[in-house]
């Protein structure tokens, strides 16, 4: 085959992303790999990460293209390479395991004599909710975004612009992440970090959650007062009352998630849609219990968690600039 192949990596806190963005023959390939964290620990130290990367890279990078060649691809038609080399698009924006990607994608971009595109790992998260189900209205106009993972947790004006998604910040957690939230309680409980899914497993067996306190104020939440509270619950607690537990810290992220964008949509009177992205929207039940009066999508399950699509799907836009035009005229 003779499409053109974009590739996107993506090196985060725990995961190691790679991505192959087919657009005229209709094809992702997607691998991922979580870094390992030992039982009891809560994360990894950024010198870990970096050589976990490092190790993890270059067999991500073989099982992605082995599986375009067979699929019928010439990997000599990659024609681009995209990074994401921050956490986001601000000034002295910087973790180091960006670097890890960074240094990878040079390689491949020197030895195939392509061009190196560079983006935040944040719009990398918006634009893979885009490229997953082909939304590009948010390419078009300005709209609101909520990036919800274990280091983020940010209600955003967002717009794309010249190749990227120029955010601002409006509305935030004032103290610890949704994410944080979720893993610290999960921990708690003796589940393995990071624990959002487990917790969910835990929280859908619940027929009463307990109801857990909101503070918001304007676009600004706080977690660290109910977290307290439910680490304590749990330590008073036997495994029984978990799911109802667990139950509660979801449907308290919801509530809270829903009051603060709803007064961050009240301030931008130009705003009629709404983006949620990262690991934590992926959750079912917070899903099912934000209420929104805009129009509002959540991407694909699969593409939530820490992904390199969306920097591949960035860097397919800033090597063809003319492709949003030209599928706008047919």
């Amino acid at each position: 085959m003779s499409e053109k192949i974009f590739i996107g990596i993506d090196t985060s806190n725990y995961t190691s992303s790679v991505c192959a963005f087919c657009p005229d023959g209709a094809k992702t390939v997607s691998k991922r790999k979580i870094l390992p964290v030992k039982p009891g620990q809560r994360g990894l130290r950024q010198s870990d990460a970096v050589f976990e990367h490092i190790r993890i890279l270059p067999s991500l990078y073989k099982e992605m293209t082995d599986e375009l060649k067979s699929g019928g691809f010439d990997i000599k038609n990659i024609s681009a390479v995209g990074v994401s080399v921050k956490p986001r698009n601000i000034d002295g924006s910087y973790m180091p395991v960006f670097t890890a990607g960074k240094s990878f994608a040079e390689v491949i971009a020197a030895s195939l004599d392509i061009p190196l595109y560079t983006f935040s790992h944040q719009e990398g998260h918006i634009a893979a909710a885009v490229a997953a189900d082909n939304k590009e209205i948010y390419l078009k106009a300005p709209f609101i975004s909520v990036h919800l993972s274990g280091g983020t947790c940010e209600i955003l004006a967002s717009e794309y612009k010249n190749g990227h998604f120029i955010c601002d910040i409006i509305g935030k957690t004032s103290d610890i992440r949704a994410g944080q939230f979720i893993d610290r309680a999960g921990v708690c409980m003796g589940l393995t970090f990071p624990c959002g899914k487990e917790l969910e497993k835990t929280a859908l067996k619940s027929s009463a959650p307990y109801k857990l306190p909101v503070s918001v104020k304007g676009s600004d939440i706080s977690f660290s007062g109910v977290e307290t509270k439910v680490c304590r619950l749990i330590e008073k607690s036997s495994a029984e009352s978990y799911p109802d537990i667990a139950g509660g810290i979801f449907l308290c992220i919801a509530k809270s998630l829903q009051k603060a964008v709803i007064n961050a949509y009240k301030s931008r009177n130009n705003i009629c849609e709404i983006l949620f992205a990262g690991g934590v929207s992926a959750n079912e039940i917070i899903r099912k219990n934000i209420r929104l009066p805009v129009n509002t999508h959540f991407c694909a399950k699969e593409y939530t968690t820490d992904n390199a699509l969306g920097i591949a799907y960035l860097t397919m836009l800033n090597h063809e600039p003319n492709t949003l035009s030209e599928r706008g005229e047919q």
